[in-house]
């Protein structure tokens, strides 16, 4: 008999593998797509965590300019301690969710430019910080290349490379880079500035480019200006400073030298030459040196301050870091170049007198002067010696004058006297690292900003 075996269904197992295998891939995906979720999830997180962390290091950066603007010497955040000084940080709720520390680095010897490092964090993320570092400093009056407190005549052969201000009115034949302004809206031009007491705007002349000129402008104030000569004094006196009582003779001659010392000699006599101020007074100035006494040698002062009971002569190479501050009613003669052992913001000289400060007959014919130089009662000039007219004149750092200055004279377009060409071009080392003593702002200047970590 034939044998009737049953037909198998495989439809059902086929079905079933499909519904196990089904659910597993369904299972990987959603596991895969849940994992992507959660990891983007937790990497925007992550991420606004760290943007939170940055935001509260700035916020410990802006705590501490508030706090410097409040007392601006205080690098100890109001304490006594060394820091870092750690801070909480609250929500617009006052819920405490970070904090930032800061660490204070004050100015160094010579500089105004203090460093706050802020570093946030949250919480509940700790170990994800970010770190900010901020550079803040008093702008020096040395910040100008030339300021004055009258009026002015820059010539057609004069070119000046940095800020340029008056607080009188200022005509202007030459060239400029920066900006050049006045602090009066209309001045009356006197004759030894080429007019005949005519009325002109602030600043007017044949030079430029013009579009850097700007008038009325705020005046700078010549009170804040003077220098304390007094504490000048007080510094020379202490260990590190070098004090020079009066010569007995003539005055001081120092001579910079490149080995990081310099030469102080009495100036036994001088020469004199007749001449004219810039009143037309007739005058004989006593200011070119004759003959010397036996140097003595000075390392430069560690604290930076010389200070002179006398006349000054000054020449040489720098070497170093100083001020030269003169005694009531004294001048400071540039003797000759004035050079920087290299011109890099460590190698820095104020030339602070109370009177003028002035450059002889028997100048060099190529004059170099690398210093900041400031003429407290009086002026930086060169008075008028009939015949003798010189060459170049580079100025490289900043001239402050009080008075009515001038490097040469001119009759219509000639120049008769003094320098011929002349270049006073400014030291941006200078702007926040003047020498010691010399005047500095009462507001910090932000002059940095940078993530660090």
């Amino acid at each position: 008999m034939k044998k009737i075996f049953p037909k198998l269904n495989n439809q059902g197992n086929i079905l079933m593998f499909v519904m196990v295998f089904g659910s597993i891939a369904f299972s990987l995906i959603v596991m895969g797509v849940a994992g992507y979720a959660i990891s983007e999830n937790r990497a925007s997180n992550y991420k606004h965590n760290r943007e939170m962390a940055f935001q509260i290091a700035e916020a410990g950066i802006n705590y501490y300019r508030w706090h410097l603007a409040h007392n601006k010497t205080d690098y100890k955040d109001g304490t006594t301690g060394s820091g870092p000084y750690v801070h909480v940080y609250e929500d617009k709720d006052g819920n405490a969710i970070g904090h930032y520390s800061l660490t204070i680095t004050p100015p160094a010897n010579g500089s105004t430019v203090v460093t706050i490092q802020s570093t946030g964090w949250l919480d509940s993320q700790p170990n994800s910080t970010r770190t900010l570092k901020a550079r803040l400093g008093f702008p020096a009056l040395t910040d100008y290349a030339l300021l004055t407190n009258g009026d002015v005549w820059i010539g057609s052969t004069e070119s000046v490379s940095g800020k340029f201000h008056a607080n009188g009115g200022i005509r202007f034949d030459g060239t400029g880079n920066a900006p050049i302004t006045s602090a009066v809206l209309t001045y009356t031009c006197k004759p030894y500035h080429g007019c005949n007491n005519a009325t002109k705007p602030g600043v007017w002349g044949a030079g430029g480019p013009s579009n850097y000129w700007s008038f009325p402008m705020p005046a700078q104030d010549f009170s804040a200006v003077t220098a304390n000569l007094a504490s000048i004094k007080t510094g020379s006196q202490l260990t590190g400073g070098v004090y020079l009582s009066s010569s007995g003779k003539q005055g001081w001659r120092l001579q910079f030298l490149s080995n990081g010392t310099f030469n102080a000699y009495k100036v036994n006599t001088t020469n004199c030459y007749s001449a004219q101020d810039t009143s037309g007074n007739n005058i004989t100035p006593c200011i070119d040196i004759a003959t010397l006494g036996t140097a003595i040698n000075y390392n430069m002062p560690t604290n930076g301050y010389i200070y002179v009971e006398d006349n000054v002569w000054v020449d040489g190479t720098v070497n170093g870091l100083a001020t030269v501050g003169t005694a009531a009613g004294k001048s400071i003669m540039i003797n000759g170049n004035i050079l920087y052992n290299v011109k890099d913001g460590t190698n820095v000289l104020g030339l602070i007198a109370s009177q003028n400060i002035l450059i002889p007959k028997n100048s060099p014919d190529v004059l170099e002067v690398d210093a900041a130089l400031l003429a407290q009662n009086g002026a930086a000039l060169r008075y008028y010696y009939s015949n003798n007219v010189k060459s170049n004149l580079i100025i490289y750092g900043s001239v402050i004058s009080n008075g009515i200055w001038t490097w040469n004279w001119s009759s219509g377009s000639s120049i008769i006297s003094g320098y011929t060409n002349t270049n006073s071009a400014y030291d941006a080392n200078l702007t926040y690292g003047p020498p010691p003593g010399f005047p500095v702002g009462s507001q910090y200047n932000l002059i940095s900003w940078e993530e660090v970590q």
